[in-house]
């Protein structure tokens, strides 16, 4: 996601130490940041997700782009500068070459995810557990209007299940 960087010229460059939080799982803020250098954290509830180290990784986008609350907290590993974009909309509105690259980026994500699902599917199919559902599910997920959907785990199930 390089190429996302040769386009936040002018932007605004936060210098964060290692250890500090710059999104906040529940929080909302309308931003969206980019890593110019270092390593970041994305961390959902107790479980750390990922740790990231890629210039022009994008952090705060599909809280902007489904005008939600923030899925999870994002801290900085390690010492780490960003691009801090605080009117997110705007600028992807502005500049439509970020918001295909950032829709590139969500595809390659769905893309992944749901091979890994199909391949999970296949391997449970007939096995008489709960993972040969998975297809089902997700096929009750992808149908439902967006305001509706909000997966849940066993820790914080889904209240419509």
């Amino acid at each position: 996601m390089r190429a996302i960087l040769d386009h936040c010229t002018g932007a605004v460059k936060r210098s964060l130490p290692a250890g500090t939080d710059f999104i906040h799982e529940g929080g909302k803020t309308g931003h969206l940041f980019v890593l110019i250098e270092g390593k970041v954290e994305v961390v959902k509830g107790d479980s750390l997700v990922a740790v990231i180290d890629e210039p022009g990784a994008v952090f705060g986008e599909m809280s902007v782009l489904l005008d939600l609350p923030h899925s999870a907290k994002v801290r900085a590993a390690s010492d780490t500068l960003l691009y801090e974009f605080d009117d997110a909309a705007s600028f992807l509105r502005e500049r439509p070459a970020v918001t295909l690259l950032i829709a590139q980026l969500l595809a390659q994500r769905l893309h992944v995810a749901t091979s890994y699902l199909a391949d999970l599917t296949q391997q449970y199919a007939g096995h008489g557990s709960h993972l040969e559902m998975i297809g089902e599910l997700l096929e009750h997920m992808i149908n439902l209007p967006s305001s509706q959907v909000a997966p849940g785990s066993d820790r914080e199930s889904d209240p419509r299940m």
